[in-house]
């Protein structure tokens, strides 16, 4: 499993104790903590591990339904020109729960189109904010021309980036951090648990800021290779973990809380409706480009239509009713 700060980390304390949940159900897990996490995925795919616990954008290629979460906008819900993070979580629990259903067309869903793989569990790491170290670029106008880290193994953040005419410079979660506090980049987008852990302080500065406008919402995930588990594994264990959303969410907020007040960068309403709209764009768009997968992205569209039946878009079949490539 992965986790940045090893083993004194807060998702090795939290795997530590699935594994002793798992015990009872009858299966035994050895743990191995993991700073890399590219480390962490090919040493799971060339079968020196059994199961993997990584960030969604690192999980994607087992499971692109489960990694929907994990695409831009996709979570986030706007009320009367605010960010309503309350219902945005709601949202991510919803997705959860569904997929935590002990039923054959959901086991479906989480599995692979091989057999081979299955989600055994989604868990939110929290919304990734734009981190920059200097707050006066705080409209898409003036960040034209600046440089923004993306996750080389995440395609669909490069696009983003130069639809917004900024420069992605490739990255890996290793790295961001040095890169901004360097001058390499000018921005980075990084959940709040990740602030202390990564020194994100130091890039930000005096100048810098944190824009409080949330990307996307982060997700863990845990892959099973099916071989190596007993038959029905992976809905207990997507169980669990949907019994843990509470525990992370008290520390995705205490993270938040814990960033200085006078760091944090508010958007207008004007610019909060504008974004959204920027963002669900380009989330279709890069959907169409086959790097989204729109099966997910269809069940988060009912979702956030339940929690939000207000919004505009749900008088729409966006991202319901796909138009062919």
């Amino acid at each position: 499993m992965f986790d940045i700060v090893g083993t004194s980390g807060d998702a090795f304390n939290m795997t530590r104790d699935y594994a002793v949940a798992m015990q009872r159900e009858g299966v035994s897990i050895e743990l191995k903590v993991y700073t890399n996490e590219a480390k962490a995925v090919e040493d799971f795919r060339a079968g020196l591990c059994d199961a993997v616990i990584a960030t969604g954008f690192r999980t994607r290629p087992f499971n692109g339904v489960a990694a929907s979460v994990d695409t831009l906008g996709s979570t986030i819900i706007v009320r009367n020109g605010v960010i309503d993070m309350t219902a945005s979580y709601d949202v991510v629990r919803k997705l959860v729960q569904t997929f935590s259903a002990d039923t054959p067309q959901v086991t479906r869903l989480m599995t692979d189109a091989s057999g081979k793989y299955e989600v055994g569990g989604i868990l939110p790491v929290g919304a990734a904010y734009l981190v920059g170290s200097d707050r006066r670029n705080n409209t898409v106008e003036k960040l034209a021309g600046k440089r923004m880290a993306a996750l080389d193994y995440d395609p669909a953040q490069a696009v983003m980036i130069k639809r917004i005419r900024a420069v992605p410079v490739p990255s890996d979660i290793t790295n961001i951090s040095q890169r901004l506090s360097s001058g390499a980049t000018d921005f980075i987008a990084a959940p709040a648990l990740a602030y202390k852990p990564l020194g994100l302080d130091k890039g930000v500065g005096e100048r810098g800021g944190v824009g409080r406008f949330p990307l996307m919402i982060m997700s863990y995930q845990v892959i099973l290779n099916r071989s190596k588990f007993p038959e029905g594994f992976g809905a207990r264990s997507r169980t669990y973990w949907l019994g843990q959303f509470d525990r992370v969410l008290q520390l995705i907020r205490k993270a938040e809380n814990d960033i200085p007040a006078a760091t944090w960068v508010e958007l207008s309403p004007e610019n909060t409706y504008r974004y959204t709209l920027m963002l669900r764009e380009a989330r279709i768009d890069i959907a169409q480009m086959g790097l989204y997968d729109k099966r997910g992205l269809k069940i988060l569209k009912r979702i956030r239509c339940h929690v939000n039946p207000a919004d505009p878009e749900c008088q729409s079949k966006s991202e319901e009713v796909w138009q062919q490539p």
